[in-house]
């Protein structure tokens, strides 16, 4: 198969340099599709203008894939080729800055309290009660819950990083009620034909029993926005939430109503 020697370097490139499985899978279909745009052409045979050429050609459809292509060819460029950037232009665009949705705390725990059924209810109300990322919420297993200490332990989340979070009565409660009934094994939530729950489960749940219009993860927006709200310190929120700059943090002060609602308008 053409080009075949070149994906399978691709794949143990990524192996190597330890990129997670989601990213991997992302950048090789972009990389497979650059390498079909060539026609017959090998890849050994191609220069700086082949590179430039299909970049300046595709017809992105947001500023998120389009990221997501350029740091694809440059990871085939650099990393697989050896090529350096000198000769084609990898310049990613200005994302843009738009406000996240929230729902407001009341609304949720409303919402929440109203799900019979216990895991669709333990696993919501874990993921606004520390803003877990959905999946975080998937990857968690029973050992990551330490009830002695009140804390639940994320490994190897967004960035490679683990972090410790902690876990309110309230939910250990709830979590001890859905083990009971369940019996989970090695994830803390399973899904029916697996041993771990789908994300895609966690997104139809969520539009089912809270909010329709939006994603899983306008809980965890929703959870930061609470906690500022209630008085938490900016830089606890910060390690919750797992960012490395608080600039990412920061944004929360820009949808909080009952910050905004202290402001003294002129008139």
């Amino acid at each position: 198969m053409k080009n075949q020697k070149i994906i399978k370097i691709c794949e143990e490139k990524f192996i190597y340099l330890n990129y997670s499985p989601r990213t991997r899978d992302n950048y090789m279909s972009h990389i497979k599709s650059f390498l079909e745009s060539l026609g017959d052409k090998q890849i050994i045979h191609c220069n700086s203008n082949d590179f430039q050429s299909y970049l300046d050609s595709y017809k992105f459809t947001s500023v998120s894939q389009q990221n997501q292509i350029i740091n694809s060819i440059r990871f085939l460029y650099k990393e697989v080729l050896g090529k350096k950037y000198d000769k084609v232009s990898f310049k990613r665009p200005r994302k843009e800055k738009k406000l996240p949705k929230v729902i407001d705390g009341e609304f949720i725990k409303s919402k929440l309290s109203k799900i019979e059924n216990l895991k669709h209810r333990a696993i919501l109300t874990l993921t606004y009660s520390i803003g877990l990322r959905v999946s975080e919420i998937v990857n968690l297993k029973i050992e990551d819950i330490d009830s002695k200490r009140m804390l639940i332990h994320i490994k190897n989340a967004k960035g490679k990083k683990d972090r410790i979070l902690p876990l309110s009565q309230t939910v250990l409660e709830l979590l001890r009620e859905y083990f009971k009934e369940y019996r989970p094994k090695e994830y803390l939530f399973n899904g029916q034909n697996s041993l771990k729950y789908s994300i895609g489960s966690c997104q139809k749940i969520y539009k089912r029993y809270i909010d329709s219009t939006s994603s899983i993860h306008t809980l965890r927006h929703s959870s930061f926005t609470n906690l500022l709200e209630s008085g938490t310190d900016l830089r606890i929120i910060q390690k919750i939430a797992g960012h490395s700059s608080s600039k990412t943090t920061e944004i929360y002060t820009h949808v909080s109503n009952q910050l905004l609602n202290k402001v003294n308008l002129p008139i």
